[in-house]
C-alpha cells in the first residue's frame, strides 16, 4: 500500500508538470492561450481536490477550512484600497503551517474565488486561486523544517511569497495584453510591478511578525482538540 508521503510527492510532481504545460502552451500557442490556461489550471487543481475526496475528512475540518477561507476572503476587502497589501496571504500561510499542505491549498484556492465575488471575477481569478493554493501548499510542505519554526525563516518565506505571487500574476497580464512577447515586455512588466510586489512582500512580513505566533497557538489548539491530522 502506498504511503501518504509518496502520494503527496506524486501529486506535487503532477502539479508542477501541468504548470509547465501551461507556460509552454501559452508561450507557443498564444492565439489559444485563454482556453488552454483555463483547462490546464483546472486540471492542475484536480489532483488536490480528488485527494481530498478520497481522504476521510471530518466535519470539523470542513468547517475550519470554510472559516479560514472566509477570513482570508473578507480580509482582502478592506485592504482593496491599498494595492498589493494582502492579509489573505498571511491567512493562507498560517493555514498551511498549522494544518498541512492540503488544507493550505484548499484555503488558498477557495479564498481567492470567494473574495473575487466582492472584488470582481475575471481570468485573473484562476491565477490567484492557483498562486494562493501553491503558497498554502508550500507552507505546509516545509512547516516541519527547522528554519520555519522561527520568525526569521517565516518572514523570509512570506517575503519571497509576495514577490513570487506577483511574478506569477504578471504572466496572465503579459499574455493577455501583448501580442508580441519579448524579453523587453517581460522586463517592463516585472519592473512596473516591483513596488506592488514589494508592498505584498512587506505586508506579509508585517502580518507574520505581529500575528503568526498567536494564530499558530490558537489554530494548534483547535487542531489538537478536534484531532485534525497534519
Amino acid at each position: 500500500m502506498l504511503g501518504s508521503s509518496f502520494i503527496q510527492k506524486r501529486i506535487i510532481i503532477i502539479t508542477l508538470l501541468l504548470m509547465s504545460m501551461v507556460l509552454a502552451a501559452t508561450l507557443w500557442m498564444r492565439q489559444y492561450y485563454f482556453p488552454l490556461m483555463i483547462l490546464l489550471l483546472i486540471l492542475s487543481m484536480l489532483p488536490f481536490f480528488s485527494r481530498f475526496e478520497k481522504k476521510k475528512v471530518s466535519a470539523e475540518e470542513i468547517v475550519i477550512i470554510a472559516v479560514l477561507a472566509a477570513i482570508a476572503a473578507v480580509s482582502r476587502v478592506p485592504f482593496a484600497a491599498l494595492p498589493s497589501v494582502q492579509p489573505a496571504s498571511f491567512v493562507v500561510i498560517a493555514s498551511g503551517l498549522v494544518f498541512g499542505p492540503q488544507v493550505g491549498f484548499m484555503v488558498g484556492t477557495t479564498s481567492a474565488l470567494a473574495s473575487n465575488f466582492f472584488l470582481g471575477q475575471g481570468p485573473w481569478t484562476l491565477f490567484q486561486m492557483f498562486a494562493w493554493g501553491i503558497m498554502g501548499l508550500t507552507a505546509g510542505l516545509i512547516s516541519n523544517s527547522k528554519w520555519m519554526k522561527h520568525l526569521p525563516g517565516q518572514n523570509v518565506f512570506g517575503f519571497t511569497c509576495g514577490f513570487l505571487f506577483g511574478w506569477f500574476m504578471n504572466l496572465w497580464f503579459i499574455l493577455a495584453l501583448f501580442e508580441s512577447i519579448t524579453w523587453e515586455v517581460f522586463l517592463g512588466a516585472f519592473t512596473a510591478s516591483f513596488y506592488f510586489d514589494l508592498a505584498h512582500a512587506l505586508s506579509n512580513v508585517f502580518f507574520i511578525t505581529l500575528f503568526l505566533g498567536q494564530w499558530q497557538k490558537i489554530l494548534g489548539r483547535i487542531k489538537i482538540k478536534y484531532g485534525i491530522l497534519h
